[in-house]
């Protein structure tokens, strides 16, 4: 590619992955249309995806992570302060994000190429990606608020948010996890054409399987 081309070239690219960011808010309003832009699969489209994907992965396994009971009890541990637990509530978050995206996206691409689809592995990590944007979404709506009424008693057993604090914020973090499930029917629905009925077969037995394997990746980790 000489001079010229490359710089003609360049701002299509940009411009590419300026939507691609676009969208990751888009889809919280009209998700149908943004899992349809997934059908590209070419090697240009999904470039200019990467990095809002990788961004999505991390901020939603983060946001899993921080909704999970076992972090209830990180600063019983008085060695832990506040700093350390939030280094090592990202440090969870990122590994956590990275393992379910591809474990998932294995599960999802596995079912749906087992029900007729003929889309690729990758597509369906990215359709997951962007199915996690209420998961990431929780981190600025449900934490800020939930750490201004209680500080580093969320992290602690029997602080100030036990009880029916803990069980608002728990109820709202479980309705952005449901919301990224419907997510995931949506985008499979409309990445495939399929039926309501068969996009929802798909993401039940993608998220039975992917819980399987987490399952089975837990009891590994346990007994090594």
């Amino acid at each position: 590619m000489n001079a010229v081309a490359r710089r003609r070239a360049a701002p299509q690219v940009d411009q590419s992955e300026r939507a691609w960011w676009l969208r990751t808010l888009a889809v919280l309003q009209s998700p149908r249309p943004v899992f349809a832009a997934l059908r590209d699969d070419s090697v240009e489209a999904a470039a200019a995806r990467q990095e809002p994907v990788l961004a999505l992965v991390l901020l939603a396994g983060v946001g899993a992570v921080l909704a999970s009971p076992a972090n209830g009890t990180l600063m019983d541990d008085f060695a832990i302060d506040g700093l350390t637990a939030a280094i090592i509530i990202f440090l969870q978050g990122c590994v956590y994000g990275t393992v379910v995206y591809w474990l998932a996206g294995g599960a999802l691409f596995f079912v749906s190429e087992y029900l007729g689809s003929r889309g690729s592995y990758r597509r369906s990590r990215h359709v997951l990606a962007y199915a996690s944007v209420p998961l990431a979404l929780s981190l600025v709506v449900i934490w800020p608020v939930r750490l201004a009424l209680y500080g580093e008693d969320v992290f602690r057993s029997g602080g100030r948010d036990a009880g029916l604090g803990d069980h608002v914020f728990a109820g709202l973090e479980l309705a952005f996890v449901a919301w990224s499930v419907g997510l995931v029917v949506v985008g499979v629905r409309a990445v495939h054409g399929w039926s309501w009925g068969r996009a929802l077969a798909a993401s039940t037995l993608a998220v039975v399987l992917t819980a399987g394997l987490l399952a089975l990746l837990r009891v590994i980790l346990r007994g090594a």
